[in-house]
């Protein structure tokens, strides 16, 4: 959720639904800048953007995003859009290079399936022919970074369950 659009419920719908396809999703949460979004993006070497922009702010945050993409040499991404677009700025997006846009009312299946066809297979990368820059290192292995991605995940469900046993019964 890229910009100063609060309402992520559309976003976490989706999330769901591509979990459910089988697909590994990461949810950033809200009020991501461009930056962050790209960032995130190149750490965790995706296929798939996702956007979702309820404000009208898309046509900043898209290009923005786009550079950014080129800029750390990303062209292998497929960037989805969703959200409130009108359909005359449709077009402008797709020249800058976003993959498809999908309004509200689009099926799930939709977009499973349009994520399915259009995602390519990468190529086995040798060492002497980097397609782009490595995440910068923290000092941890990446299989590290993995299972503290996947205790923060749970940590909200185990905080819900922990605070509900708290609770006096009636």
């Amino acid at each position: 959720k890229p910009g100063l659009d609060g309402h992520d419920r559309g976003a976490k719908v989706i999330a769901r639904a591509l979990r459910d396809a089988g697909m590994e999703v990461i949810y950033t949460g809200l009020r991501q800048t461009p930056e962050m979004v790209v960032s995130a993006a190149l750490q965790e070497d995706v296929h798939v953007i996702g956007l979702s922009i309820l404000s009208g702010a898309h046509n900043a945050i898209v290009p923005r995003v786009m550079d950014l993409l080129k800029q750390n040499k990303m062209d292998d991404v497929l960037v989805l859009v969703g959200g409130i677009i009108p359909d005359q700025d449709v077009d402008a997006l797709k020249q800058i290079g976003v993959a498809a846009i999908f309004q509200p009312g689009t099926a799930m299946d939709a977009i499973v399936q349009f994520i399915r066809a259009n995602v390519k297979p990468r190529a086995a990368l040798t060492s002497r022919t980097p397609t782009r820059r490595s995440p910068p290192r923290t000092g941890r292995s990446r299989r590290s970074r993995r299972r503290t991605r996947g205790r923060r995940r749970e940590w909200g469900s185990c905080r819900a369950r922990r605070v509900s046993r708290r609770l006096p019964q009636p």
